[in-house]
């Protein structure tokens, strides 16, 4: 199988003048693809002379938009992802591959605990992982990681859904999971990133947050229809039971809390339906379709 590996990279040049060779040393046969993301550095120049595919964008679009860039780029019927600060070691791809042929569609490089960059990451991450393996019925290990292995085909099937944020890894796990592909973790270290993060810890970990819910709504909507649904009707029932025995009668409050439980179910069924047909992809080979 032909192997590309996709960096997405804004001002790395510090960081790809010892990667990219540590890269070409482990992964000789590989399609090395570095998106330059609108950098005002020497990040193409250190690209070029070394001798890698570059491809650059004119201003910066965000680490998504990189990723899908990439991956229209790419030649390989498997695509690595991986940072191009430093933070993933090119040895482990090795590993991942290894995970990727015992039969899964996508192997994600989970960071160990001595990996997270600080408590509030720590903390931030393990809350992510939890509520995405509510949302999708699967243990996720690290939601966040951007160290993976893919199928490139499956993994195109879900460009159009990949935001042009920090929050792609987000996206593309739940959609896997969504899809029925088989996904798989393998535990890896994370050395200290070269130079400074572009992630803000405060701005992007609201918005992975909400990246969370979208994907839930796309993913499994009744898994966070259904409780609304439920706190509403308890709080209408309730409601109801304490004003029967205070004041003997039936409130339009309790009316309005009940009738608004059920209009959430049954939002929560329609798109429940909605989504079984959005994730209905065609047979490439039924030229019917």
């Amino acid at each position: 199988m032909k192997l590309s590996i996709i960096l997405p990279a804004k001002n790395e040049a510090q960081s790809l003048i010892t990667l990219l060779p540590q890269l070409i040393k482990v992964q000789p046969q590989a399609e090395i693809i570095v998106v330059d993301d609108g950098s005002d550095d020497d990040t193409r120049k250190v690209c070029e002379e070394i001798g890698v595919k570059v491809v650059s964008h004119p201003y910066s679009k965000g680490n998504g938009a990189a990723i899908k860039t990439g991956a229209r780029a790419a030649s390989g019927e498997v695509f690595v992802f991986m940072d191009a600060d430093g933070q993933h070691r090119p040895q482990d791809i090795v590993v991942l591959i290894e995970k990727y042929e015992m039969g899964y569609d996508m192997v994600v490089g989970a960071r160990n605990k001595g990996s997270q960059a600080s408590v509030a990451r720590l903390f931030g991450n393990g809350l992510y992982n939890r509520v995405a393996s509510y949302m999708t019925g699967h243990p996720i290990q690290d939601l966040t990681s951007g160290f993976r292995v893919v199928n490139g085909q499956k993994f195109r099937e879900f460009l159009y859904l990949l935001p042009n944020g920090f929050s792609y890894p987000t996206t593309i796990t739940m959609a896997f999971f969504r899809a029925g592909y088989a996904v798989a973790y393998e535990t890896i270290i994370a050395p200290k990133r070269v130079g400074k993060s572009h992630i803000n810890l405060v701005k992007d970990g609201a918005r992975f947050f909400l990246i969370i819910f979208k994907i839930g709504t796309l993913y499994s909507p009744m898994k966070l229809f259904f409780p609304a649904s439920l706190l509403f009707f308890l709080t209408g029932l309730i409601y109801y039971v304490y004003t029967f025995f205070t004041d003997g009668r039936f409130t339009n409050m309790g009316v309005l809390l009940l009738s608004t439980s059920v209009m959430i179910f049954l939002l929560g069924l329609i798109s429940e339906q909605i989504t079984t047909l959005f994730y209905q992809t065609k047979d490439p080979d039924d030229s019917t379709q």
